[in-house]
């Protein structure tokens, strides 16, 4: 079943914040744990825009997180993540070499620059300011659709996203996923209004309209954005967290089964023009006690997660001035 708020911070010791620029048609999102976090992550897309990555392999020596940041604006968004840092470490957070703490804040970017937004920044993009906001507003509620990271997003027919959803496991483990949705492809089963990942809804989460039946004759046939947008215009970032107690070997073993989810709800998804990646971490607040059995289960919780938020942030876009694409409910109603 879902958390209470069907959102990763039903995950204990998480808090998520969300800063948007509507005239430039972009943004940030924030995920921070109330203390550091092991974590890892796993890219399996062909053109990824990253900050502080190679750290977060398991053979590498700094173990936990003070805070993950998804932002727009391709790689000069990547100073979302230089803004959420310099902000931690005026609170005064940060991994302790000798008298000085640095704060890691790894950061992941989506390409957003052919949205319709104004993007004549200047000589200073905006996204540090982006990040440090972002961070002030950090809480267990936030909004989904087009906030946050998800702004500005688009995929190959709809308007993408800022989504969220989790799930507890019987066992009383939560697990939950947020994901900026940018993709290449498509979300829903051709251009009808069935979302892929419809199949792991809950309720009515994203429609409640189930699988496509029959399949309309367009649902594996490869639409892009490239016909509209240069090549790389493309990324779904996301994260999934747990309060299982995860080691860093682990937490990389469950990014890679969440891209399943990934897959499971986008249509190409892992392409050379997509920047996938997956963050995965935990809050270590609950012991497995099945080892490998609760791995597996934990697993297919998080890719059923990031499936059901990625159909979540389509859903719940909002449409703009100049947008390129519709929204799903602009095109279906509510």
């Amino acid at each position: 079943m879902a958390g209470l708020r069907n959102l990763i911070t039903d995950v204990p010791g998480l808090k998520v914040g969300n800063a948007s620029d509507l005239e430039l048609k972009s943004g940030a999102t924030v995920l921070v744990p109330d203390e550091p976090a092991v974590t890892s992550v796993a890219i399996h897309g062909g053109a990824p825009g990253t900050r502080e990555i190679a750290l977060l392999e398991p053979e590498q020596t700094v173990e936990k997180i003070d805070a993950i940041v998804l932002a727009g604006g391709s790689a000069f968004g990547l100073d979302a993540g230089a803004g959420v840092q310099g902000r931690l470490a005026e609170l005064g957070y940060g991994f302790q070499v000798g008298p000085v703490r640095v704060p890691i804040v790894p950061t992941a970017i989506l390409f957003d620059l052919l949205n319709g937004g104004d993007k004549s920044w200047g000589q200073a993009a905006p996204y540090r300011d982006l990040g440090r906001s972002a961070l002030d507003a950090i809480g267990h509620d936030f909004s989904l659709g087009s906030i946050g990271a998800g702004t500005g997003a688009t995929t190959a027919n709809l308007k993408g996203g800022l989504g969220s959803a989790s799930h507890v496991l019987e066992n009383g483990i939560t697990v939950g996923a947020i994901v900026a949705v940018n993709a290449l492809g498509r979300a829903t089963v051709g251009d009808s209004a069935h979302f892929w990942a419809a199949p792991f809804e809950i309720g009515d989460e994203f429609g409640g309209l189930g699988m496509a039946h029959p399949l309309p004759p367009d649902s594996i046939t490869v639409r892009t954005k490239l016909d509209g947008l240069k090549a790389g215009a493309n990324t779904t970032i996301a994260a999934v967290a747990t309060d299982a107690i995860l080691t860093k070997g682990e937490a990389k073993r469950l990014a890679v089964m969440a891209h399943d989810g990934l897959a499971r709800a986008l249509w190409p998804a892992h392409t050379p023009l997509d920047g996938d990646l997956v963050f995965a971490l935990s809050t270590g607040q609950r012991r497995m006690e099945n080892g490998l059995e609760d791995m597996v289960q934990l697993g297919a919780a998080a890719a059923s997660c990031l499936a059901r938020a990625i159909a979540r942030g389509v859903y719940n876009a909002a449409p703009a001035t100049d947008d390129p694409v519709p929204t799903w409910r602009e095109r279906f109603g509510s």
